[in-house]
Order: structure tokens, then C-alpha cells, then sequence
């Protein structure tokens, strides 16, 4: 009995989000979304040019109405799909959510046009005291308004987005969450879905890991053609947009996305290749600690062999995070707690379920949702520590954005999770009985701080050197696109990591490279990692007086710039000094380790 209340506390309840869970209803209440924002168009289309600011108050608050009243039923269709491909109620669900937020998308189309439009004209409404609410919202648009295209261009956008590359998406999604893989455990032949053998990434066993990662990019490895017909169609239709809307470079729609500039990113890239000797650094202290004498890719994330071993059960996990969220703020604390006693948090392996972890805010709901794959790991407890800082800036944000401000780029976004994942190692070492326990403890943070910082920026090369390849009239076939990762991989790791020949094909699983319309998804996790690690070692410095200055920071949401944040804090992130900041306390973490050996 009390495995079985486990095993339910580990599997999300979504209908908290809905009135009802019958589909026929949700179908009909996704037509509503879409009737809905009709009348909006009916209501305002041609009419936006002649508003004043109580006017336009009117319409901002209206859409943000629109959005908070069909919020519920889109993610409920969104989130059951993630959870489980497989079923048939979860795909219609899903395909009648796409359909209709294409249709409601296109409706309203012509209200950014013609709003941007307006702040051409009027630009003093942006600083109008009845628009205050909304100003950094009006700012980001005016910073759009260049790049955009007329009602009828955004609208068949949306149309061929939908089965195009947005289907892609699906696809390779669809893909990756269906396959089993085959290996022996333990003398036993296994067949284990995406999200299951992954887990052995991390498996004290070394050869096992080895085994993993071999089975699994071999296996990609001969969809090759597959992935590569994918993130091809993506990569050339984004070149296709830039030239339509007259973005300077690829990087120009992520930048505006994400609420930085092209000045920021360069700093940031250029602090991450000069340390490039920080990591490898870390990877040779690590390969001393597991007695080898240079590491291989299947012992990058691997715990220590030395590490006590151990599993965390479900409710050991809770317990531990909601510890380490309290040391810093009890409100924290008592939020965390809550995104479990709610069942707000889908942990169960299973076949169908989407890769990788996430958190989708309900704004509606002043809450959120969070999905990840619980293996009883300790990266698996880092991961929800990490989730559970986007329910935190969930929870903050829903309090005191309207929906307009509450949407917020990847750079800040991820604040919230890297600092959480700062707070669990805080509590973890507070608890050390061995040096063995300490040294564990401090791999497996900078374990997670290579991968998100690093290995990511290696990502970033990778992305860039795609949109260059495909200008220069290349075909990305898989191998083409295959050699360009290994290239932007060694880039980083140089000689301090063995590769098996099969990790060529680890860019075919990497979700960001296929989502529509978000292309360089990638930096914004190097700045978060940096940015918050500078941030923590203010934390350090000012102690509790620290506490409310990051609940304001992650209040603002989308209210405010990365860099008026920053400010506001002393900061100027153009500046490679402050980069640098973050990357001192790096590198106290690795001295922290060395000195354990």
C-alpha cells in the first residue's frame, strides 16, 4: 500500500486545471479560445491606430483576459501529450490544442502589427503614466516593430509553421519518446524506453555506462537521415525568415526574444572561451578522483566510484529540497512543499513520455507543473531542485505580473533554477560525514555546472556554425552535421575527454535544435549559469539582507531588462568583469574539490 500512495504522489493530477477532463468539453473550450480572440478582431482590427493610452490599457488588459481564461485547458492538452504520446486521447487532445492556438494566433495576428505600428507613430506612449504597468512590454514591441511583416505575411507564417516546422518538432519528439533500446544488466537482456536508459548515465558501473551511451547513439546514429532532413528544414527556414524580416544575423530573433543584445552575448561567449582551461581543469581533478588517467564521455556526469552509495527514494527527494529552498527563505520552502502535496510534479518512467525535464508556469493558477524522469539519482534530485526554482519564479511572478509581463526571456528565466541548484548543494554539504561525501557533492555540482555552462556553449558554436555552413552552400547531411558538432565539442573539452566514435550523433537528441521559431536557445543557460553564480557569491557576502533583492528579481519576471536587473544590483553585464565574477566562484568550487584529494 504504501508503495502504490508513492507511486500516485509521483504522477502528476492535471485536472486541477480544467473544470472538466471530458475531451469533447476541452475541444469545445478550445473553439471558444478561438472565437474569442475573433471578437477581439472584430472588436479592434484597422482601430489600434487610433488609440489613446486608455485605449490602449483597455486592449492590453483584454488580451491578458483572453489568455488567463484559455490558459488551463491549452496546457492541460499540452502537458497530458508530454506525459504519455501514446494514447489516443492525449494525441487528439494535442492535435486539436495546435490546431486551435494556430487559428487563435492567427486572429490576433494583426494586434502586434498594428500595435507596433501605433508606438511608431505615438512613441510617447511608451512613457504615458496610464501605461506604466505595460512600459517595458511597449519597449520590447518597438524593438520588434523593424522585423515585422504585414497581417497577411504573419498570418500564413502561422499557417505553414504548423505543418512545417512545427511538425518536426513533433516529430523528433514523438521519435525519441517511442524508442526502446536493447542491453544487458547484470547478465540480463533489457529492453528500456529513452527514458530509462539514460539513467545509466549516471550508474556507478563504468562499463555500463560506457554500454549506454554506445547503444543509444548507435541506435540514433542510423536515423541519421532523419534527424538531419529535421533540424535541416529548421535551420534553412530560419535562414528564410531572417532574410524576410531583415534580421542581421540568426542570432538577431533570439536576442529580441530574450530581451539582450548582441554586445552582452559577445562578452559573455568571450569569458567562456577564455576559461575554457577552468573546465578542463575540473575534468582532470575529476579523472584523478575516479583513478583514470584521462576521462572518457561516459564518465563526464558519472558519479565518483568512491561516492557512498546511494538511492533517493521519492520522498527523500521532497524532503531534501524543501530543506534546502527553507534555509534560504521559508516562503521558498513552504512553495516547494506545496508543488508535491498538490501533485504538481510528474516524475514516473514510462514509455511515451517526453525526454528531458521542464516546467510549464500556470499563471492562472499561481502555481506550476513540473515533468522530469526520477531515477532515485542524485542528479535526479538536482534536476528537480532546478525545476522547482522555475515553480518558485512561477509563484513569485504569477503574484505580480499581469500575463504581458509575465512572459520573460531564457536568460532570467532559468535564475531561478540555478540558484535553487546552488541552494541544494549549500544544504548537502551542510550534511557531508566523509570526504567522500564532500567530494561527491561538489562533482556532481560542477558536473551539472560543465554541462549547462560549457557543453552548452559548445552548442552554441555548433548552432552558428550550421546558419554559416548553410550560407556557404553546404548540405547538412547527418555526417556534415556531425562533424560541425564534434567541432564546436572540441572545441570546449580540447584533449581533456576520450569520445566515443557513436557521440557524433548526440546533437539528434537535443530538443532545442528542433523547436519552431527559438533558434540559439542555448546561451541563455551560459548566462544564468554565470549570472547566478555571480549572484550567489553576493549571497554569500550580504546573507540574509541577499534574500529580498532575488524574490525582486524574480517578481519582475518580464517587467524589467536582464540588464536593469543587473543594475539594480551593481552590475553591468556588458561588461566581462562580471562574467568573470561568476566564473571566480567556479573556480572556488574546484579548489574546495582539489583540496579534498
Amino acid at each position: 500500500m504504501a508503495n502504490q500512495m508513492a507511486e500516485k504522489e509521483m504522477i502528476w493530477d492535471l485536472s486541477q486545471m480544467v473544470d472538466i477532463t471530458d475531451p469533447e468539453w476541452m475541444k469545445e473550450k478550445l473553439g471558444s479560445m478561438v472565437a474569442e480572440a475573433e471578437n477581439i478582431r472584430e472588436r479592434y482590427l484597422g482601430k489600434i491606430g487610433g488609440l489613446d493610452a486608455v485605449g490602449l490599457l483597455e486592449l492590453l488588459e483584454l488580451r491578458d483576459a483572453h489568455t488567463l481564461e484559455f490558459e488551463g485547458v491549452s496546457m492541460y492538452c499540452r502537458l497530458l501529450y508530454a506525459a504519455d504520446s501514446t494514447k489516443d486521447v492525449a494525441k487528439q487532445l494535442s492535435n486539436a490544442y495546435r490546431k486551435a492556438s494556430v487559428e487563435a494566433e492567427q486572429a490576433l495576428a494583426f494586434v502586434e502589427i498594428e500595435l507596433g505600428n501605433l508606438l511608431a507613430d505615438k512613441p510617447s506612449l511608451v512613457e504615458d503614466t496610464a501605461l506604466a504597468e505595460y512600459r517595458h512590454f511597449l519597449e520590447k514591441i518597438e524593438r520588434r516593430v523593424p522585423h515585422m511583416l504585414s497581417e497577411t505575411e504573419e498570418r500564413l507564417v502561422l499557417a505553414k509553421d504548423r505543418n512545417g516546422i512545427n511538425a518536426w518538432q513533433l516529430l523528433q519528439g514523438d521519435w525519441l519518446g517511442t524508442r526502446s533500446f536493447e542491453i544487458e544488466v547484470e547478465g540480463e537482456a533489457k529492453t528500456l524506453p529513452y527514458g530509462e536508459i539514460i539513467g545509466f548515465y549516471q550508474s556507478p558501473d563504468r562499463d555500463l555506462r560506457r554500454r549506454a551511451n554506445q547503444v543509444v547513439y548507435e541506435d540514433l546514429g542510423r536515423d541519421e537521415i532523419l534527424w538531419a532532413s529535421a533540424i535541416r528544414a529548421v535551420c534553412s527556414d530560419h535562414l528564410q525568415m531572417c532574410e524576410l524580416r531583415k534580421h542581421p544575423s540568426p542570432m538577431t530573433q533570439s536576442l529580441i526574444a530574450n530581451d539582450v543584445d548582441q554586445e552582452t552575448i559577445d562578452s559573455l561567449i568571450r569569458t567562456m572561451e577564455r576559461n575554457v582551461g577552468v573546465y578542463r581543469r575540473y575534468l582532470r581533478v575529476k579523472a584523478r578522483l575516479m583513478g583514470l588517467e584521462k576521462l572518457a564521455n561516459w564518465d563526464i556526469v558519472a558519479p565518483l566510484p568512491q561516492a557512498p552509495s546511494r538511492e533517493y527514494s521519492w520522498r527523500d527527494a521532497r524532503a531534501l529540497v524543501v530543506e534546502a529552498y527553507s534555509g534560504f527563505d521559508e516562503g521558498f520552502g513552504e512553495w516547494v512543499d506545496e508543488m508535491f502535496e498538490r501533485r504538481h510534479i510528474d516524475g514516473e518512467v514510462r514509455r511515451g513520455k517526453r525526454s528531458g525535464a521542464f516546467c510549464s508556469s500556470w499563471l492562472s493558477g499561481k502555481s506550476a507543473y513540473i515533468l522530469q524522469s526520477y531515477n532515485k539519482k542524485l542528479g535526479n534530485i538536482y534536476t528537480m531542485a532546478h525545476e522547482l526554482g522555475h515553480a518558485i519564479h512561477a509563484y513569485l511572478g504569477s503574484r505580480a505580473q499581469n500575463p504581458s509581463n509575465f512572459s520573460i526571456g531564457s536568460c532570467i528565466a532559468e535564475c531561478g533554477s540555478v540558484f535553487g541548484e546552488l541552494l541544494l548543494t549549500d544544504k548537502l554539504l551542510s550534511k557531508v560525514e566523509s570526504k567522500e561525501e564532500k567530494q561527491a557533492i561538489l562533482a556532481a555540482m560542477l558536473d551539472k555546472f560543465g554541462m549547462a555552462a560549457f557543453q552548452v556553449s559548445a552548442r552554441v558554436f555548433f548552432e552558428q556554425s550550421m546558419y554559416d555552413s548553410i550560407e556557404q552552400g553546404r548540405f547538412l547531411d547527418g555526417e556534415t552535421v556531425a562533424k560541425l558538432w564534434t567541432a564546436g565539442r572540441d572545441k570546449i573539452y580540447g584533449d581533456a575527454v576520450d569520445w566515443l566514435p557513436e557521440m557524433k550523433w548526440e546533437w539528434t537528441m537535443k530538443v532545442h535544435y528542433y523547436m519552431p521559431n527559438y533558434r540559439f536557445y542555448n546561451y541563455p543557460y551560459v548566462f544564468a549559469q554565470l549570472f547566478v553564480y555571480a549572484l550567489y557569491r553576493l549571497f554569500k557576502e550580504q546573507g540574509k539582507e541577499f534574500v529580498p533583492k532575488l524574490k525582486r528579481l524574480l517578481a519582475a519576471r518580464g517587467s524589467r531588462s536582464p540588464a536593469e536587473l543587473a543594475a539594480e544590483l551593481g552590475f553591468d553585464i556588458r561588461e566581462e568583469e562580471f562574467w568573470e565574477r561568476g566564473m571566480k566562484q567556479v573556480e572556488e568550487f574546484i579548489d574546495m574539490l582539489e583540496e579534498t584529494l
